[in-house]
């Protein structure tokens, strides 16, 4: 549940407070997407939670209620070349910094509230968060602007390559996702350095489709 207060007391002792996140870490196609959010002090957005706990219908409502709401955000991603080059985390953490960028544009945050764990140089003062999708109202935003982003280009990607139902899974490791890309090879947004299990399961997906395609011959 999102405390209130949380964005308030850092407010107190920084000023302003942007909040970051990103959406994408695990899936095995498309860019990590990352938003940064400065909201008003004191405000209060009904519904907001962490993206993970929200329904897709209710992430959509947040969202355009958030542009409308906030002082100043930013939308920035990190290309699935990008990932295979430097690795999932840094290229989560250059996202961030990029959406961070772009609000610095308008506003100048006194501290940067990061989701998770691991630091990373935005130029201001910073401070991890775990769980901070959960607990603070402006990184909830940016969850909820980041996820949001993401979904909507991986049905984009759906379009361009139907065979791997990026629309449905959203580029997520799914046994359906994995037998796609072991049928069909991978597509150039597929992360690279995501497809180990291609090795692994190889044989077991080999199998799967078999048993599969000699299931729709026999009616």
């Amino acid at each position: 549940m999102l405390d209130k207060t949380f964005d308030a007391a850092y407010a107190a002792e920084y000023g302003t407070v942007c909040g970051t996140d990103e959406a994408g870490r695990g899936p095995l196609a498309g860019s990590v997407v990352a938003a940064a959010v400065v909201l008003p002090a004191g405000i209060e957005i009904p519904g907001l939670d962490d993206s993970k706990k929200l329904t897709e219908k209710r992430r959509e409502a947040l969202y355009d209620l958030i542009l409308q709401k906030a002082l100043a955000y930013g939308i920035a991603e990190s290309t699935a070349r990008e990932i295979d080059e430097m690795n999932i985390l840094a290229a989560s953490l250059l996202a961030m910094r990029r959406a961070a960028e772009i609000v610095k544009k308008t506003i100048l945050p006194g501290v940067v509230l990061i989701d998770g764990n691991r630091q990373t140089d935005f130029g201001v003062p910073s401070v991890t968060v775990v769980h901070g999708d959960a607990i603070s109202q402006s990184i909830a935003a940016a969850s909820v602007l980041a996820k949001v982003t993401r979904d909507r280009q991986l049905v984009k990607l759906d379009e361009l390559y139907p065979a791997y139902g990026f629309a449905k899974h959203k580029g997520y490791p799914t046994r359906e996702h994995k037998r796609a890309v072991y049928e069909y090879g991978p597509c150039p947004e597929h992360r690279r350095s995501f497809l180990s299990f291609l090795e692994r399961e190889g044989d077991a997906l080999r199998a799967e489709i078999e048993e599969e395609k000699a299931r729709h011959e026999s009616t």
